[in-house]
Formats: structure tokens, sequence, C-alpha cells
């Protein structure tokens, strides 16, 4: 387990996984965890071993959001300094969808505000059963402006606004009728259960899952036509890869 300040790692068995290590502060992010994270994902992209980052949250909760006392003493920064610092938040969630690997969260406790935030821009969101994620910040006086992004994508227009005007807190069932969980799982089961899906992924063609990966984000918003266009090339690819060969060949001789 390697430590960077707020930030511990470990890779094991293909796993990389980012622990927020503030159980104190609900693993809160501030901007020395913002940084962490930024320095712990470029890695991750340059670890051959590293095939799934996996994001977790120390102690009782995922992540509460924001560090409150460092959001408060920003109200005296100029707006120039207060938008470059939302932004190197902002290039966390680019980076997690960026990199060309699967990236996971495991959620126990409370996601809330940037913590659901950070959440939702991985990938795939496993949560325990007894999880919540919402976005309070109406309730604090501010704007989830830097989690909107995902979320509109995720749960439309109603809900969406919803979450946002009210600041009113899914259970982890509801987070996944909202498109905002990927799977729920039993408390008493839950590491177990993330445990085997991550592994699975791990054991996956790391090159065929960042061409899926890649593919799949570039579809947003592309027309119909042009998305089947680009299927169409990155089905080439993938066949000229040595991974889809390989494993072919040996499904083919079962």
């Amino acid at each position: 387990m390697a430590h960077t300040g707020p930030l511990s790692s470990s890779l094991a068995s293909g796993v990389l996984t980012l622990t927020l290590s503030r159980p104190d502060k609900r693993n809160a992010l501030d901007s020395a965890t913002i940084e962490a994270l930024h320095a712990a994902l470029e890695q991750a992209e340059l670890e051959a071993g590293a095939r799934v980052v996996v994001i977790r949250g120390a102690g009782k909760d995922f992540c509460a959001g924001a560090d409150l006392a460092e959001l408060l003493a920003s109200a005296e920064h100029s707006p120039e300094q207060n938008e470059r610092a939302a932004h190197r938040l902002g290039r966390v969630f680019v980076r997690l969808r960026d990199l060309p690997k699967p990236t996971v969260a495991l959620v126990h406790g409370r996601a809330l505000a940037g913590g659901a935030g950070l959440a939702t821009a991985c990938d795939l969101v496993l949560a325990a059963q007894s999880a919540q994620l919402g976005y309070p910040e109406i309730q604090r006086g501010f704007v989830p402006a830097m989690v909107m992004t995902m979320l509109r994508r995720l749960a439309g227009e109603k809900l969406g606004f919803d979450l946002i005007s009210t600041g009113r807190v899914l259970s982890a069932d509801a987070a996944l009728a909202a498109g905002l969980v990927s799977r729920v799982f039993p408390d008493e089961s839950f590491e177990a259960e993330a445990g085997r899906l991550v592994a699975g992924l791990a054991g996956h063609s790391p090159s065929a899952l960042a061409l899926g990966k890649r593919l799949f984000y570039q579809l947003d918003g592309m027309p119909f036509a042009d998305g089947i266009a680009l299927g169409a090339r990155v089905n080439a690819l993938a066949r000229a890869h040595p991974d889809f060969r390989a494993a072919v060949a040996e499904f083919l001789k079962q």
C-alpha cells in the first residue's frame, strides 16, 4: 500500500485501488486530495500492470463532497482563482473518462455533492445497499456546477433538476433506478461481489476494454450513421489485435 497524502493506492492482480484517506473529514475533497487524484490517475495510465482502476473511501463514507472549510475560505479568492480551482476537479472527471482502462467507484455510506460527481464520473458505480447518493449543495447556498454534466446525462432533465433544486438524497436502490448507479449489492456481500466483478474486468482483454470504452464515449451525441461508421472502424481495429486472435483461437479449441 502506497500513501500519497490524503490518497492511498495498492496494486494487486491487475486492479489499482485508490482509497480516499480522510475518514475524519468523510473523505472530503480538498485541493491536496484533488492533486493526489491527478497524480494517481496519470500513474495509472502509465502502469502496465493496472488493468482496472477502483476508487473508494476509507471509513464510513465514500466522499462527502468538497471540503467545506476550504470552500468557505475560497469566498475571499478572485473569480479567476476559483475557476482555476474548480477546473482542477473537473479535470479529474475528464481524466477518468479519458483513461483507457475501466474505472469503478465502490460506494458505501454517503457519496454527496462532489463525491457523487467523483463516483458517477467512473465507468461503473457499485453501491452497497445502505449507500446514499445526492447533491445537497443547494442546502449550503451553493450550486452543484462541477457534477451537473454527469447528472444531467445520467438522470435526465426532470429528475436531475429535482435533485439539484431540492438537495434530496437518494438511497442506493433509488440511485440505481435513476441511472446513477450500475449495480447494488447487499451490505454483507458487497466486498465479495464487487471484488468478483472487478476481478472479472481485470481478466478481460485490455485492448478490447480500451477500444470499447473509447468508442462508447465517442458515440455520445454522434449522428446514427456516423456512429455506425465509427463502430466499423473500431471493429476492424479489434479484429487485428493479438488479444482477439488468441482469445478466439482458445475458444475454438473447447
